[in-house]
């Protein structure tokens, strides 16, 4: 075991812990851009946002700024609210979904299927649950995969991957609906 800077030694829990903070960071890195997006978004256009703070005008709850930020009478509309419900999460799990499938695109596709059923299954932001669902959805697509790789007669090798990412990925989103979403809302 090597040594980090402080001098204690790296004993193997401590090694599992660093690497799972690393995979879960590695999933949310990749797209700080989006939750950059959300927060300027979130600081401009909400009801309290900076907009309605520096120009009183676009206080008009019937207005466009009131109908970005979802508040007036735009209530539950808007971009500030699917973004945090929706977007990011989705994005958290294809990331992570592709990550565990060594960056293929399909593990991502799988992931993010799989991050909507843990979305839609509870009433809190999925972040968690895409950081369990995405890397579950790439990780075990690959594992499907590796079953038949080979074995498959050329020309139908895109049906069977297509067939077998939508059969597995509706499979998962079901699991993430009923068991990752109502984990995660009790855990927090």
């Amino acid at each position: 075991p090597s040594t980090p800077a402080d001098g204690t030694p790296r004993t193997g829990a401590r090694v599992r812990v660093q690497k799972l903070g690393t995979a879960l960071s590695n999933m949310v890195m990749p797209n700080i851009g989006a939750f950059i997006a959300w927060g300027l978004i979130t600081a401009l256009f909400i009801k309290a946002g900076w907009l309605q703070g520096i120009f009183p005008a676009l206080r008009n709850p019937d207005g466009w700024v009131a109908q970005i930020g979802g508040w007036g009478s735009f209530d539950g509309a808007g971009i500030v609210g699917p973004m945090i419900t929706y977007l990011l999460p989705i994005l958290i799990g294809y990331t992570g979904g592709r990550m565990m499938y060594d960056d293929n695109i399909r593990g991502g596709v799988v992931g993010a299927i799989a991050t909507v059923g843990a979305i839609t299954g509870a009433s809190v932001p999925m972040f968690l649950g895409a950081m369990i669902m995405g890397p579950l959805g790439g990780w075990s697509m690959k594992k499907i995969d590796a079953i038949w790789d080979g074995k498959i007669r050329p020309g139908f090798e895109m049906l069977v991957d297509n067939f077998s990412a939508g059969i597995w990925g509706m499979i998962l989103a079901v699991v993430g609906f009923f068991v990752a979403g109502k984990f995660v809302e009790q855990f927090s």
